[in-house]
């Protein structure tokens, strides 16, 4: 591996620690720090939403408008995320709204028209910065034109000669479908004609130009990336992704353990580590908070947390048909999250007549999150496809044992009691049934009741696992090199 010094634009429509909605925006501030802790010239880039509270008092570093027709004037704000350059593209037509996508649950009309205007505005503004960059990383539909207009708008511009482009994938049930009517602001739609991106006569999906076009591709975890060629976990696009496979690979995301780490956690009563009586002590003392905070009895049961959004992609309808079962038994069980309507009121109804072991908080929550993950003997994710998911890497740390579906990141991440007691960190089921489910909660049930010194001996073990960013960026580089060569 050469040890020379790559430049390198990662171009997302969220970043932690300026605006967030999800998982994307943890990876566009921690895999570009990681990076930048390793010598590389890594800048980030997002639409300048008005939402951004930094941006008011920012430094405007450009002010233009686009070479290319419709010639949409725009500026570029410079931010930092610790150490790294972000650019914020502004265009008040595009971005001063209230939300990043959607308001009262409904997308913004014009959302193929604004990241097709982000898209373009990311590419014309290198020149004019003086930074060019040998990778551009882009993220999710919302970013796919940048690698198509890379390929296309850009293919005789000298800047761009040495440019190669990387678009990684973190969920592939959001595509970008938009008609090319919608696209009014790219010249290259206005023939209706864009193979590369086109799923009808009238449609293109921004996530297909993205995958067509790049150089590689990538999605957030080795087994997404096997589900991403079949029909099931492409959610429609398995032809595309199949005929890129030889430029499609899985890398593990990382885990910014900075805020999830039980030794140094301000959200819960007692702090705790990776040694035997710290880590018996801490969660017991959290347990009886949160048994405390949601207003379940204090007792020495198995606790089963869960927090998520509460949609069928995170398997809250396969916990629904075997949840009067479940809690006929002697554990008890915390559910927190917002989401589908219809679910909650179901859980709500559930948790009603059920109030001694069952706590449903209808909210979103970092503070009660921190306290379900230190709290609970087991963490929930029976999730339908997850591309690499993040709350299964937090439960390890804070010892407590994730119960997973076999897919995506979660097969990647945990490994099951069962199949190999020495490397196990928790329990895992394979076939999306509810009954499948309910056969693996009570058999960490059983565990928790019966092998509890052989239960303390996996905490610990799974406490000291680490999902740092630096191993994650490592391999980023190693498909960056792969790309320019």
């Amino acid at each position: 591996m050469g040890t020379d010094r790559l430049s390198i634009l990662f171009v997302a429509s969220e970043v932690e620690g300026l605006i967030k909605s999800g998982g994307l925006a943890d990876v566009a501030k921690a895999l570009p720090q990681a990076l930048d802790s390793m010598g590389q010239d890594v800048r980030v880039t997002l639409p300048g939403y008005r939402k951004i509270k930094a941006l008011q008092d920012a430094d405007i570093v450009l002010e233009t408008q686009l070479e290319h027709w419709p010639h949409t004037p725009y500026r570029v704000r410079q931010l930092a995320v610790g150490e790294v350059k972000v650019y914020a593209i502004e265009c008040d037509q595009y971005f001063a709204r209230e939300e990043m996508y959607s308001e009262y649950n409904q997308a913004y009309a014009d959302n193929g028209e604004r990241f097709a205007f982000f898209s373009a505005a990311c590419l014309d503004m290198l020149p004019k910065l003086n930074f060019q960059p040998d990778i551009i990383h882009a993220n999710d539909w919302h970013t796919g034109f940048v690698p198509y207009l890379l390929k296309h708008r850009y293919a005789e511009h000298p800047y761009f000669a040495r440019t190669r482009s990387v678009i990684s994938i973190h969920n592939a049930v959001f595509k970008g479908v938009f008609s090319y009517e919608e696209l009014p602001n790219l010249a290259e739609m206005q023939g209706h004609y864009a193979p590369d991106a086109a799923v009808s006569p009238t449609h293109i999906t921004m996530l297909k130009a993205g995958v067509m076009t790049a150089d590689k591709i990538n999605a957030v975890s080795p087994t997404y990336a096997d589900e991403l060629k079949t029909e099931l976990g492409s959610h429609g696009m398995a032809k595309e992704f199949r005929a890129r496979e030889h430029d499609l690979v899985g890398i593990l995301n990382g885990c910014d353990y900075s805020d999830w780490n039980p030794a140094t956690d301000g959200f819960i009563p007692t702090q705790y580590h990776a040694e035997l009586s710290s880590m018996q002590a801490g969660k017991l003392a959290c347990k009886r908070e949160l048994q405390k905070r949601v207003k379940l009895p204090e007792s020495e049961a198995a606790v089963f947390g869960m927090v998520c959004r509460l949609t069928n992609q995170k398997g809250v309808h396969y916990l629904l048909p075997i949840l009067e079962r479940f809690l006929k038994l002697d554990a008890q069980l915390v559910i927190v999250g917002t989401g589908d309507p219809i679910l909650a009121t179901q859980l709500a109804e559930i948790a009603a007549h059920h109030s001694d072991k069952f706590a449903f908080v209808e909210a979103y929550s970092n503070e009660l999150a921190h306290l379900v993950e230190a709290g609970s003997d087991f963490f929930l994710m029976p999730s339908e496809f997850e591309p690499c998911g993040l709350n299964q890497i937090y439960s390890m740390a804070y010892g407590t044992l994730p119960i997973v579906r076999a897919v995506g990141g979660l097969k990647d991440s945990v490994v099951d009691y069962d199949s190999d007691p020495d490397n196990a960190t928790g329990f895992a089921f394979i076939h999306p049934e509810p009954i499948e489910l309910l056969s693996v909660m009570q058999r960490a049930l059983l565990f928790y009741l019966q092998q509890r010194d052989e239960m303390t001996k996996v905490q610990l073990f799974a406490m000291q696992k680490q999902f740092c960013w630096k191993r994650a960026a490592d391999e980023y580089l190693a498909l960056y090199r792969s790309a320019l060569s």
